[in-house]
């Protein structure tokens, strides 16, 4: 789904084109299958150091997610706990199908990263597989999200001024992004390296 450019008020920011979520996410996807065992997930995502796991079937299509919230609320499960002398056997016997998250939300690798990041907030969710075709290409996390924002701000800022005095705030200010011509530099009002 592309970003729509809408019109902006005057003096208001102005995005200059819609950034691609394929860009900023990251790639390859670590996966897992949703027959694996749990115990696979937990270490998959300890060494790889993520918290959010798309699950595939054996075509390699995407049916489900597991993340670190889900595994923790697994521990918690009734069945789990009248077996926690025996945990260790009851964590090998679950599989990641019966743990993982169904419903996925997902993107595809042209949604552009302001649209993405809407839906994470809108959706309270900390990562979203970008899927093409059925398939895992990528995976985009808050991480991701904000180091985008971060380049953006830091790239496309051309201009910082005070909207209005406050007593509890010395300043506000207001970030603009204004947009220049065709094949113009960025520049900010101060002038070339500013």
């Amino acid at each position: 789904m592309a970003e729509r450019k809408t019109p902006a008020a005057p003096g208001a920011p102005t995005w200059l084109e819609a950034l691609p979520v394929t860009q900023w996410m990251t790639t390859p996807a670590v996966t897992i299958r949703a027959e694996a065992p749990v115990r696979a997930a937990v270490e998959l995502m300890r060494t790889r150091r993520i918290r959010h796991l798309p699950v595939v079937d054996a075509a390699g299509r995407l049916v489900g997610i597991v993340t670190d919230r889900d595994l923790r609320q697994m521990v918690f499960d009734p069945s789990v706990q009248e077996r926690l002398g025996e945990l260790g056997e009851a964590l090998r016997a679950r599989t990641v199908g019966e743990v993982m998250t169904w419903g996925v939300i997902t993107v595809r690798p042209a949604t552009g990263i302001r649209e993405a990041a809407r839906l994470m907030h809108e959706q309270k969710i900390g990562a979203l597989p970008v899927v093409e075709d059925g398939r895992v290409v990528g995976m985009l996390t808050e991480h991701d999200v904000l180091r985008a924002f971060e380049h953006l701000v830091r790239e496309r800022v051309a201009s910082v001024r005070p909207l209005a005095a406050d007593q509890a705030v010395a300043e506000i200010y207001e970030y603009g992004f204004p947009e220049p011509a065709w094949g113009e530099p960025w520049e900010n009002e101060a002038g070339p390296g500013h």
